[in-house]
Protein backbone atom coordinates (compact mmCIF):
# COMPACT_ATOMS: atom_id res chain seq x y z
CA UNK A 1 0.00 0.00 0.00
CA UNK A 2 1.31 3.46 -0.91
CA UNK A 3 2.34 5.19 2.34
CA UNK A 4 1.15 8.62 1.21
CA UNK A 5 -2.25 7.29 0.24
CA UNK A 6 -2.51 5.42 3.53
CA UNK A 7 -1.73 8.62 5.47
CA UNK A 8 -4.28 10.53 3.41
CA UNK A 9 -6.92 7.88 4.03
CA UNK A 10 -6.16 7.95 7.76
CA UNK A 11 -6.44 11.74 7.83
CA UNK A 12 -9.82 11.61 6.09
CA UNK A 13 -11.01 8.95 8.53
CA UNK A 14 -9.84 10.91 11.59
CA UNK A 15 -11.41 14.10 10.25
CA UNK A 16 -14.72 12.37 9.56
CA UNK A 17 -14.83 10.81 13.02
CA UNK A 18 -14.04 14.15 14.66
CA UNK A 19 -16.61 15.95 12.55
CA UNK A 20 -19.30 13.35 13.31
CA UNK A 21 -18.68 13.57 17.05
CA UNK A 22 -18.99 17.36 16.98
CA UNK A 23 -22.03 17.16 14.72
CA UNK A 24 -23.64 14.57 16.98
CA UNK A 25 -23.15 16.60 20.15
CA UNK A 26 -24.48 19.84 18.64
CA UNK A 27 -27.38 18.08 16.89
CA UNK A 28 -28.57 16.32 20.04
CA UNK A 29 -28.29 19.49 22.14
CA UNK A 30 -30.20 21.46 19.51
CA UNK A 31 -32.75 18.68 19.25
CA UNK A 32 -33.31 18.56 23.00
CA UNK A 33 -33.72 22.34 23.16
CA UNK A 34 -36.22 22.39 20.28
CA UNK A 35 -37.91 19.05 21.03
CA UNK A 36 -36.93 17.85 17.54
CA UNK A 37 -36.75 14.07 17.11
CA UNK A 38 -35.34 14.55 13.59
CA UNK A 39 -32.34 16.45 15.00
CA UNK A 40 -31.85 13.96 17.85
CA UNK A 41 -32.02 11.02 15.43
CA UNK A 42 -29.54 12.74 13.13
CA UNK A 43 -27.17 13.30 16.05
CA UNK A 44 -27.43 9.71 17.28
CA UNK A 45 -26.65 8.47 13.78
CA UNK A 46 -23.54 10.66 13.75
CA UNK A 47 -22.27 8.91 16.89
CA UNK A 48 -22.81 5.46 15.39
CA UNK A 49 -20.98 6.53 12.26
CA UNK A 50 -18.09 7.72 14.43
CA UNK A 51 -17.91 4.22 15.90
CA UNK A 52 -17.72 2.66 12.46
CA UNK A 53 -15.13 5.26 11.49
CA UNK A 54 -13.01 4.04 14.38
CA UNK A 55 -13.04 0.58 12.83
CA UNK A 56 -11.78 2.06 9.57
CA UNK A 57 -8.97 3.86 11.40
CA UNK A 58 -8.03 0.64 13.18
CA UNK A 59 -7.91 -1.23 9.88
CA UNK A 60 -5.70 1.35 8.20
CA UNK A 61 -3.43 1.64 11.22
CA UNK A 62 -2.96 -2.10 11.59
CA UNK A 63 -2.56 -2.86 7.91
CA UNK A 64 0.50 -5.01 7.42
CA UNK A 65 1.16 -5.35 11.18
CA UNK A 66 -1.13 -8.31 11.89
CA UNK A 67 -2.32 -11.21 9.77
CA UNK A 68 -5.18 -10.64 7.34
CA UNK A 69 -7.16 -13.40 9.08
CA UNK A 70 -6.90 -11.64 12.45
CA UNK A 71 -7.74 -8.28 10.88
CA UNK A 72 -10.87 -9.68 9.22
CA UNK A 73 -11.99 -11.55 12.37
CA UNK A 74 -11.89 -8.44 14.59
CA UNK A 75 -13.46 -6.26 11.92
CA UNK A 76 -16.39 -8.66 11.48
CA UNK A 77 -17.15 -8.47 15.20
CA UNK A 78 -17.00 -4.68 15.22
CA UNK A 79 -19.18 -4.37 12.12
CA UNK A 80 -21.86 -6.65 13.65
CA UNK A 81 -21.91 -4.42 16.74
CA UNK A 82 -22.35 -1.35 14.55
CA UNK A 83 -25.21 -3.00 12.63
CA UNK A 84 -27.09 -3.88 15.84
CA UNK A 85 -26.62 -0.32 17.10
CA UNK A 86 -28.30 1.02 13.96
CA UNK A 87 -31.34 -1.18 14.68
CA UNK A 88 -31.55 -0.05 18.31
CA UNK A 89 -31.37 3.63 17.37
CA UNK A 90 -33.93 3.07 14.61
CA UNK A 91 -36.39 1.60 17.12
CA UNK A 92 -35.89 4.56 19.45
CA UNK A 93 -36.43 7.18 16.73
CA UNK A 94 -39.48 5.27 15.43
CA UNK A 95 -41.11 5.28 18.88
CA UNK A 96 -40.39 8.97 19.46
CA UNK A 97 -41.61 10.00 15.98
CA UNK A 98 -44.91 8.14 16.30
CA UNK A 99 -45.45 9.47 19.82
CA UNK A 100 -44.90 13.07 18.70
CA UNK A 101 -47.38 12.66 15.85
CA UNK A 102 -49.94 10.98 18.11
CA UNK A 103 -49.83 13.42 21.04
CA UNK A 104 -49.18 16.40 18.73
CA UNK A 105 -45.98 17.38 20.55
CA UNK A 106 -44.98 20.41 18.50
CA UNK A 107 -41.21 21.05 18.24
CA UNK A 108 -39.88 24.59 18.33
CA UNK A 109 -38.29 25.96 15.14
CA UNK A 110 -34.53 25.40 15.27
CA UNK A 111 -32.29 27.87 13.45
CA UNK A 112 -29.24 26.03 14.87
CA UNK A 113 -30.50 22.76 13.41
CA UNK A 114 -30.83 24.39 9.99
CA UNK A 115 -27.22 25.62 10.25
CA UNK A 116 -26.07 22.08 11.16
CA UNK A 117 -27.85 20.63 8.11
CA UNK A 118 -26.39 23.32 5.82
CA UNK A 119 -22.84 22.70 7.08
CA UNK A 120 -23.32 18.97 6.55
CA UNK A 121 -24.50 19.61 2.99
CA UNK A 122 -21.14 21.31 2.33
CA UNK A 123 -18.86 18.89 4.22
CA UNK A 124 -20.37 15.57 3.08
CA UNK A 125 -19.97 15.91 -0.71
CA UNK A 126 -16.38 17.08 -0.22
CA UNK A 127 -15.57 14.08 1.98
CA UNK A 128 -17.32 11.75 -0.45
CA UNK A 129 -15.20 12.97 -3.37
CA UNK A 130 -11.89 12.82 -1.46
CA UNK A 131 -12.51 9.38 0.05
CA UNK A 132 -13.77 7.96 -3.23
CA UNK A 133 -10.69 9.19 -5.11
CA UNK A 134 -8.24 7.91 -2.46
CA UNK A 135 -10.10 4.59 -2.21
CA UNK A 136 -9.90 4.05 -5.98
CA UNK A 137 -6.18 4.93 -6.05
CA UNK A 138 -5.49 2.56 -3.13
CA UNK A 139 -7.67 -0.19 -4.54
CA UNK A 140 -9.49 -0.18 -1.18
CA UNK A 141 -12.99 -1.62 -1.58
CA UNK A 142 -13.98 -0.71 1.99
CA UNK A 143 -12.90 2.95 1.62
CA UNK A 144 -14.84 3.26 -1.65
CA UNK A 145 -17.89 1.73 0.07
CA UNK A 146 -17.36 4.11 2.98
CA UNK A 147 -17.35 7.07 0.58
CA UNK A 148 -20.72 5.94 -0.78
CA UNK A 149 -22.10 5.84 2.76
CA UNK A 150 -20.94 9.45 3.12
CA UNK A 151 -22.88 10.25 -0.05
CA UNK A 152 -25.97 8.62 1.44
CA UNK A 153 -25.56 10.83 4.51
CA UNK A 154 -25.66 13.84 2.20
CA UNK A 155 -29.21 12.86 1.25
CA UNK A 156 -30.08 12.39 4.93
CA UNK A 157 -28.83 15.93 5.63
CA UNK A 158 -31.05 17.19 2.82
CA UNK A 159 -34.10 15.49 4.35
CA UNK A 160 -33.25 17.02 7.74
CA UNK A 161 -32.94 20.49 6.23
CA UNK A 162 -36.31 20.08 4.49
CA UNK A 163 -38.07 19.04 7.69
CA UNK A 164 -36.53 21.77 9.83
CA UNK A 165 -37.05 24.38 7.13
CA UNK A 166 -40.76 23.59 6.73
CA UNK A 167 -41.25 23.94 10.49
CA UNK A 168 -39.14 27.10 10.75
CA UNK A 169 -40.63 28.93 7.76
CA UNK A 170 -44.22 27.68 7.61
CA UNK A 171 -44.92 26.16 11.03
CA UNK A 172 -45.46 22.72 9.48
CA UNK A 173 -44.38 20.91 12.65
CA UNK A 174 -45.42 17.47 11.34
CA UNK A 175 -42.44 17.61 8.98
CA UNK A 176 -40.10 17.03 11.94
CA UNK A 177 -41.45 13.62 13.07
CA UNK A 178 -42.00 12.67 9.41
CA UNK A 179 -38.30 13.25 8.76
CA UNK A 180 -37.71 11.21 11.92
CA UNK A 181 -39.54 8.32 10.20
CA UNK A 182 -37.35 8.79 7.11
CA UNK A 183 -34.30 8.55 9.38
CA UNK A 184 -35.71 5.27 10.75
CA UNK A 185 -35.84 3.87 7.22
CA UNK A 186 -32.26 5.03 6.67
CA UNK A 187 -30.99 3.55 9.95
CA UNK A 188 -32.71 0.23 9.29
CA UNK A 189 -31.29 0.07 5.78
CA UNK A 190 -27.81 0.89 7.06
CA UNK A 191 -28.05 -1.77 9.73
CA UNK A 192 -29.26 -4.41 7.29
CA UNK A 193 -26.63 -3.57 4.68
CA UNK A 194 -23.86 -3.54 7.29
CA UNK A 195 -24.97 -6.88 8.73
CA UNK A 196 -25.38 -8.52 5.35
CA UNK A 197 -22.33 -7.25 3.49
CA UNK A 198 -19.93 -6.42 6.32
CA UNK A 199 -19.42 -2.94 4.86
CA UNK A 200 -18.38 -0.03 7.06
CA UNK A 201 -20.89 2.82 7.30
CA UNK A 202 -19.98 6.38 8.25
CA UNK A 203 -21.89 9.80 8.13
Amino acid sequence: MDTRLQRRALFLSYFTVGYNIAEGVVSILAGLLAGSIALIGFGLDSFVESLSGGVMIWRLGKHGKISEEEEERVERKAVRLIAYTFFILGAYVLYESIEKLYVREIPDPSALGIVIALVSLVVMPTLFYLKYQVGKLMGSRSLVADSKETLACLFLSGALLLGLGLNYLFGFWQADPIVGLLIVVYLTGEGYTTLKEGELCRC
